[in-house]
This record gives C-alpha cells, sequence and structure tokens, in this order.
C-alpha cells in the first residue's frame, strides 16, 4: 500500500484535459507560471515557491516575506516578493532588490524585468551584466510584459498609465494611454498587435497598438488582478476581486464564458497550461485548481473550506477574533508541518524567538534574546512588530487597545498549551 501511495506522489501531472488541484502550500496562491516541460509553479503568500511535476513539490525556500511572482526561463527560475528581492533557481540567490515589494516578473532571452511598488522597474542582465533601473514613474508599478524580441518593454501601474520603454536606450519612448486608475495587470499579444489591460475600477480593455482602437469588456465587477493568454491566443482569461473568471474569445471579439471561481475571494493568479486545454487559478484558497477548459464552471469552487481567518466574528471570543485578523494567517496554532508565512504557535509561551526547528527566521528574530511571555507578546503588539522587533519578517500591524491586547494574549495561552 505505501509503495501505492509513493507511487500515487510521484505521477505526473495529468496529460489531458481533466480537473485537478495541488495541494501543499499554507497560503494563498499568488502566482502560476508553466514550463515546457509541463512542470507547473506557484508563488504563495506563505514565503514559498512550489515546483510541481506531479502532487508532491519541490519546495523552493529563500525568501523572506510572501511571494508574488515566478516564471520560468530557460533552465533557470525566478521569483520575486514583498521582501523586494529578486531570485534564481536553483540556488535562490539574490540577483536584484528594490525598495519596495516586487509584484510582476517578464523575461527576454537577455533581461529580466521587475514591477516593483517602489516606482521604478528593475532591468537585469541574464548575463550578470551591471542592472538598469527605468523610472521612477510616479507610482508603484504593477506589470511589466516585453515584445518577443525583448528589445521593448510595456509597464503599467498606480498612476494609471501604460508605457512603452526602449531596453537599449533605457528610456520611455512613448505613455500608450492613461486610464485615470490603477492599472493592475496586462498581456501582450504581439502578433495581433494588442495588449490586454485590467485596472482597479474593473476595466477590462483590448488595445490597439497601431490603430488605438479599444474593446471593452468590462463587467460591474473590480478590481482585475490577474490576466493569461491562451497559447493560441484565442482565449483571454480575466480574474477578479469578487472570486470570478471571465474568457473573452479575442477571435470573435465576445465574451464566451464567465463563471463563479471561488466560492469566497478574489482570483489573484491565472495561467493556461503550455497545451491550453487547462486553466489553472489561484486565490485565497491553499491550493492551485486546475479546470479544462472545455468544462468551465462545472467542477469544484476554489475556497470552498473555510479558512481560519474567514470565520464569522461573531463565532469568535474577542480574543479568538484579534488572532483571526493579526496572526491566522501567517500562524498556525497546532504541532503540524503545514507550511505556512510564520511559524506554529503552538507551545510558544517560554520559547526564544526565532528557535523552533525547520523555520526559516530572519537574521533579526534567531539573534534575538526575546522570550515569548504574556509581557512580551503584549509588547509587540504595543509597539508593532517593525519597532519591538525591527528587521524581523511580521508585517507591520499594531492592536492599540489593551483589552484587546490582554485577550488575545489570553487566548493563545489556552490554544498554543503544549497539552492540547
Amino acid at each position: 500500500m505505501r509503495g501505492l501511495l509513493l507511487a500515487l506522489a510521484l505521477m505526473p501531472l495529468p496529460a489531458m484535459a481533466e480537473f485537478f488541484t495541488l495541494k501543499g502550500h499554507g497560503g494563498p496562491i499568488m502566482a502560476i507560471a508553466t514550463a515546457p516541460d509541463g512542470r507547473i509553479a506557484t508563488a504563495s503568500f506563505d514565503n514559498s515557491v512550489g515546483i510541481w511535476n506531479g502532487q508532491t513539490p519541490q519546495w523552493l525556500e529563500g525568501h523572506e516575506a510572501a511571494v508574488n511572482a515566478v516564471i520560468f526561463n530557460g533552465s533557470a527560475i525566478y521569483s520575486a516578493g514583498d521582501d523586494f528581492t529578486l531570485r534564481r533557481w536553483p540556488g535562490g540567490e539574490i540577483i536584484g532588490r528594490h525598495k519596495g515589494k516586487i509584484v510582476q516578473i517578464a523575461t527576454s532571452e537577455t533581461h529580466v524585468a521587475t514591477a516593483s511598488w517602489d516606482g521604478t522597474i528593475g532591468l537585469w542582465p541574464v548575463d550578470g551584466s551591471p542592472p538598469v533601473q527605468l523610472g521612477p514613474t510616479g507610482g508603484g508599478v504593477n506589470a511589466v510584459a516585453f515584445s518577443p524580441d525583448g528589445k521593448t518593454l510595456f509597464s503599467a501601474g498606480v498612476d494609471g498609465t501604460l508605457r512603452r520603454w526602449s531596453v537599449a536606450e533605457r528610456r520611455e519612448t512613448a505613455r500608450i494611454l492613461d486610464h485615470g486608475f490603477g492599472i493592475n495587470e496586462l498581456v501582450l499579444n504581439a502578433p495581433d498587435n494588442w495588449i490586454a489591460y485590467g485596472a482597479v475600477d474593473g476595466v477590462t480593455r483590448i488595445h490597439n497598438l497601431q490603430t488605438g482602437e479599444e474593446r471593452d469588456f468590462t463587467l460591474d465587477r473590480r478590481p482585475i488582478l490577474a490576466l493569461a493568454l491562451s497559447p493560441d491566443r484565442r482565449m483571454l482569461a480575466v480574474g477578479d476581486g469578487e472570486g470570478y473568471i471571465m474568457m473573452i474569445d479575442t477571435v470573435n471579439w465576445r465574451i464566451a464564458h464567465d463563471f463563479r471561481a471561488t466560492l469566497r475571494g478574489p482570483v489573484w493568479a491565472l495561467a493556461f497550461s503550455r497545451d491550453g486545454q487547462n486553466l489553472h487559478a489561484g486565490g485565497i484558497d491553499q491550493a492551485m485548481y486546475s479546470w479544462p477548459v472545455d468544462t468551465l464552471g462545472t467542477h469544484d469552487l476554489m475556497a470552498a473550506a473555510e479558512p481560519d481567518f474567514l470565520r464569522s466574528p461573531s463565532e469568535m471570543t474577542n480574543g479568538e477574533r484579534q488572532f483571526a485578523r493579526k496572526c491566522s494567517i501567517c500562524h498556525s496554532l497546532s504541532p503540524d508541518d503545514r507550511r505556512r508565512a510564520g511559524p506554529s504557535l503552538h507551545g510558544v509561551f517560554g520559547r526564544r524567538a526565532g528557535s523552533l526547528a525547520g523555520y526559516l527566521y530572519s537574521d533579526t528574530l534567531q539573534d534575538s534574546d526575546i522570550v515569548w511571555t504574556d509581557e512580551t507578546i503584549d509588547a509587540l503588539f504595543d509597539k508593532g512588530p517593525d519597532h519591538y522587533i525591527p528587521g524581523s519578517k511580521m508585517p507591520m500591524q499594531r492592536i492599540t487597545e489593551p483589552r484587546d491586547r490582554a485577550d488575545l494574549v489570553a487566548f493563545l495561552r489556552r490554544a498554543t498549551a503544549t497539552e492540547n
């Protein structure tokens, strides 16, 4: 029986169009990429990247915060995230660093481009030559895309502009449009001379790069969080903040399909399989879902189970509510090995900070002499992690009311006790 289970775990991903899920992450799926050989990469809020060629992934560890972007490029894999770094795998070495989070990556034969909320675009030569910074643009950059020859780069960002850049000249060559609201996503279809963009206000449009004509497929849902073009360029998938996926037929210019993809939460990531038969999607659930394109909307929804951090507040004590709001998406309370952005809190009282085996801590916490007690946990949320432990990976947040902090500590005392 054990041999059969091992064989099933090592089975390759489905070659034909069928529904499947990839489970193992401990946080929302932020990005998905596919390789020519059929492998799938998933980037997650749990600080890791999974490389899947079956149901048992290879985990790429090294990021110190949520991973927002991942892409295959030849024999290399690039990832980037909230720790401001661009990393190359195998190895995970840092090849680039911004002053703000990196939210998207694009690649050409010669460069890797990074879109950052510091308002700049990083151009990192794959041969290790000195990098180039484009911008600042006046606002955070959300999306980048190379032309097929790698000579031109397109970008979009918080300021609502869609820009064209010359890679060789290292400068902006055109302001293609100014939408007015932030543009979150773009997809370039160079053979057909158009670029699609999705914005904060829900606008979904396809812009002809030669004539400037636009086709509008905006529905009453916002924001647009994910776009993906099928390999044959005949379908554009659009994911939004309300959990729907719209499929646009780019041959007949019509909405071919529109369905709810997730029971709750947004659709953050979309990618087509290399053969175009499946659409992969990720969101607040801790799994990637893959649906056959010809049966979209007939299979399981994402986030059908109730995540701990989405339980109704009325069902919780005040201390549990504080944990759900501030801690539960990153930390578990049980002594399991579920992947999370933060370490398990089981047995946390009396434990030295940065000492739980198997978790990759920041240098700040590894070198800390803090021991977690009622007083130190209270101080952590009173001052905020960025002030109490400067340089840690913990997000900036505070609990200002003393009663709320006391209730949280009391809840943690009960929920993390080693006899539980």
